[in-house]
C-alpha cells in the first residue's frame, strides 16, 4: 500500500510537471471567498480532479481548484474550495494539501473561512484573525502511525497561529483601515449549526466564533512546521438568547460583501511576507 508520503510525493511531481515552482505562499479560502484569485496572474489552474490522490470538494460554493500565479509579486498558490469532516472526508483528505504544501516548498501559510460569531459584541460582515482555537472535532488528521519525514510525534500547540505573521496581519489592518477582530476560533463537526444551549456551551469555555474548518489544516501545519494564520468572515451572529433560523444565503451573501475587505487586507499583508 502507497504510504502518506508517496502519496504526497506522486502529488508534487504532478504539479511540478505541470510548472507549479518556486510557490512561496498557499492561501486556503473558504466559503464565499473565492474572488480573490481575480486578483492573481494566473500562470495555471488546476482542478483538485486532476491532481493524483488529491481530495475533492463536494461543497457548494467550493469550486475545487487549485491555483498557481502571480500576487503582489510574489509566487502563490490558492485553494479556491476546502474538504470538510462534514463531507465524510477523512482527516488525512483534510490534511494532504497541507503536507502537499510544506513539500512544495511554500514558506508560508494563510487560511480564510467563515464562521459564526459567539461573541455579541461584535457583528456579521466582521473579519476576526485566529489567536487561538478549540478543536471540537471527534479526531484530527495525526491519529495514526506518524511519519517523521513529514513531521514530530507530538508537534507543540503552544502557538498553533504565527506571530509574526499575526502581527503582520495587523499591521496590515491598521494601515488599510480594515477593522479586524481577534479571538478564538471553535471548529465543530456539523453539517448541522448549533442549538442554543451549544452555542452558550462555546461560549463559556472561551470561544469567539465557531465553524467547521480550519483547525485541522492548522494541526498539520504546525505538524509540518509550517508558519500559518487564519482570518475568518462572521457571516452570522449567534445570540443564544435571541436565535434565528439559519439563512444560508444570506451567510453567503455576507462572505461576499466582507470579501472586498478580505483582499484588501491580504493584498496589504503579503507585500510584507
Amino acid at each position: 500500500m502507497e504510504s502518506l508520503f508517496d502519496k504526497i510525493q506522486t502529488s508534487k511531481t504532478y504539479l511540478i510537471n505541470h510548472g507549479v515552482k518556486n510557490a512561496e505562499i498557499a492561501i486556503i479560502l473558504g466559503t464565499g471567498l473565492g474572488k480573490l484569485i481575480e486578483e492573481f496572474e494566473i500562470l495555471q489552474r488546476i482542478p483538485y480532479s486532476d491532481i493524483p490522490n488529491f481530495p475533492e470538494a463536494t461543497v457548494e460554493h467550493h469550486t475545487g481548484e487549485l491555483i498557481y500565479g502571480n500576487f503582489q509579486s510574489k509566487k502563490v498558490l490558492a485553494m479556491k474550495g476546502r474538504f470538510h469532516f462534514y463531507e465524510g472526508h477523512s482527516f488525512e483528505h483534510i490534511g494532504f494539501s497541507i503536507w502537499l504544501f510544506k513539500s512544495l516548498g511554500i514558506k508560508a501559510m494563510l487560511l480564510s473561512g467563515a464562521a459564526g460569531t459567539i461573541n455579541m459584541h461584535w457583528s456579521k460582515g466582521d473579519l476576526m484573525m485566529l489567536t487561538d482555537h478549540i478543536n471540537l472535532l471527534p479526531g484530527n488528521p495525526l491519529i495514526g502511525t506518524n511519519d517523521d519525514r513529514l513531521g514530530p510525534r507530538f508537534p507543540d500547540m503552544s502557538e498553533p497561529y504565527d506571530y509574526q505573521i499575526n502581527e503582520e496581519i495587523e499591521r496590515a489592518a491598521e494601515k488599510t483601515g480594515v477593522l479586524l477582530r481577534k479571538g478564538v476560533y471553535v471548529s465543530a463537526q456539523g453539517p448541522m449549526l448549533e442549538t442554543a444551549a451549544e452555542y452558550r456551551f462555546l461560549r463559556t469555555i472561551g470561544g469567539d466564533a465557531v465553524g467547521m474548518s480550519t483547525v485541522p489544516e492548522v494541526i498539520v501545519a504546525n505538524h509540518a512546521c509550517l508558519p500559518c494564520s487564519a482570518v475568518i468572515v462572521l457571516t452570522d451572529e449567534c445570540n443564544p438568547d435571541d436565535l434565528k433560523p439559519i439563512n444560508i444565503p444570506q451567510i453567503i451573501e455576507v462572505a461576499g460583501k466582507a470579501e472586498a475587505k478580505l483582499t484588501i487586507l491580504f493584498k496589504e499583508l503579503i507585500k510584507h511576507l
